[in-house]
């Protein structure tokens, strides 16, 4: 479909060209290049039954680069191979010289040209090249697509005139059921086109009556047969769309047979609507143990949490242990800075913490213990190990704590956690007015610590808060 800038640049001239562009007489030092891509689909061109006809939308994009300031016309020429041969050329002139190579908007330059008609169940071959054409023993800038239309029965060509003529809108509601072995009943809608028509079961042919319904005899086996309804309306004489259906068992009539099996069927209904009531009574009597015995269980939100840690502890053993722990265990959030370098480095780490503290749900001091020599071994010895290549953000981390603590801000949001038996260093001693947990021991009270908010510590207050 054509864009609005596109409908103003481009001319449709309704006329057929037989012959040669007359830009083919001149030899051109340059040449538009070929276009970017060809679409074709078919579109009703009018929604009144008595004008309704289908024409071909042919849609075409522009290949952005400098040749196309060369551009002058497309040239879409159509060739139909079907009941009847067509042919048929338009030329596209552009109004004026395209000055840049895509639509002020963005993307390519998009037209489309709709007035080819399309008949059904035809094979087109659509070219397209520009104008000016390339020169004699130069590769012509041209592109081309196939285009197969639809059968009468296709839902936009069925209400073509030659299609309605041919019985694309009759509905003949076929129905054919075996009577007995020799004889198959067809049931059919007539339609106000014609009254002759021919039915055809598998290769069983026979011509009854003109009639809307026909008892046809058969050889052989039927059911499942298929029947085919030949209509000969004199719009389309031997060439009208034909209908089909399939053969199935005739419906049992009489009173007789309904006397047999009305007492057998009536006792079969009532014992399973009894024993789909006694189902359901059951079903919904579990269903209202297990709710009882299982009660409905909410998952805790996430908590976010900010771990800062010493830089002589040990990353991989102790800090890594102790985040996957918080993420498993506790359905925390983690934020640590050696996933953080990039932030800290364009934040800067004192802004970086800052706003940390403020996004965050709890700020855990991770204390370091006596490191071991394999953890060292691991940890601390190798080159680029974390703690070499990172910056220690341990002490700015708690002097943002002893400005909240010299300030009276409520200090619910601080935790320290250790994995051994350890005193408090004597720098770091304003952390013990905060709540503190001994890994793995006061695993259960950590994790519900994390969910609840302490009230404000406003008693015991240290002084011990510079480093």
């Amino acid at each position: 479909m054509a864009l609005d800038w596109a409908r103003r640049r481009v001319s449709q001239q309704f006329c057929l060209f037989p012959g040669p562009s007359p830009e083919w007489m001149v030899r051109h030092t340059l040449t538009p290049g070929d276009l970017r891509d060809l679409q074709v689909e078919p579109v009703k061109s009018s929604a009144a039954m008595e004008d309704y006809s289908i024409l071909m939308n042919v849609s075409w994009r522009l290949r952005a680069d400098a040749s196309i300031r060369l551009l002058k016309a497309t040239k879409i020429c159509v060739t139909g191979k079907g009941d009847h041969q067509s042919y048929s050329c338009v030329r596209c002139n552009y109004t004026e010289a395209f000055q840049t190579q895509s639509r002020p908007s963005g993307g390519r330059w998009t037209f489309s040209y709709i007035g080819f008609p399309v008949e059904p169940s035809t094979l087109y071959f659509i070219g397209a090249h520009n104008i000016p054409n390339a020169n004699m023993n130069e590769d012509p800038p041209s592109m081309s697509v196939n285009f197969t239309s639809a059968g009468c029965l296709d839902h936009i060509m069925k209400y073509k005139k030659k299609c309605i003529e041919a019985g694309s809108l009759w509905d003949p509601d076929i129905t054919a059921c075996k009577k007995n072995e020799t004889t198959v009943e067809v049931n059919f809608t007539t339609s106000p086109l014609g009254n002759k028509y021919m039915a055809l079961i598998q290769n069983n042919i026979n011509q009854p009556p003109t009639r809307a319904s026909v008892v046809i005899p058969v050889t052989g086996e039927s059911e499942g047969a298929v029947v085919q309804l030949t209509p000969y309306f004199h719009t389309c004489g031997n060439d009208c769309i034909r209908r089909k259906g399939t053969v199935v068992l005739c419906p049992q009539t009489g009173r007789s047979i309904l006397g047999g099996w009305l007492p057998l069927f009536l006792s079969a209904l009532l014992v399973a609507t009894w024993v789909l009531v006694v189902v359901i009574y059951l079903m919904w009597k579990h269903e209202r143990t297990k709710k009882a015995s299982f009660p409905t269980t909410t998952l805790l939100p996430l908590i976010k949490v900010l771990v800062v840690y010493p830089s002589e502890i040990c990353f991989h053993h102790t800090v890594c242990y102790f985040t996957e722990f918080l993420q498993n265990h506790c359905r925390s959030e983690v934020i640590l800075e050696e996933w953080q370098k990039k932030k800290i480095a364009e934040m800067g780490p004192v802004q970086w913490l800052t706003t940390q503290k403020k996004a965050v749900d709890k700020v855990i001091f991770l204390l370091s213990n006596d490191v071991s020599s394999s953890c060292d071994n691991t940890c601390g010895q190798r080159e680029g190990s974390p703690h070499e290549s990172s910056q220690d953000l341990f002490p700015l981390a708690f002097n943002l704590f002893c400005s909240d603590l010299r300030s009276q801000t409520p200090l619910d949001k601080y935790m320290v956690v250790y994995f051994r038996d350890a005193d408090i260093k004597d720098e770091y001693s304003a952390l013990s007015v905060c709540p503190k947990y001994h890994l793995m021991r006061d695993a259960a009270a950590f994790c519900t610590e994390l969910r609840v908010k302490q009230p404000g510590s406003g008693g015991k207050r240290l002084t011990a808060c510079f480093l």
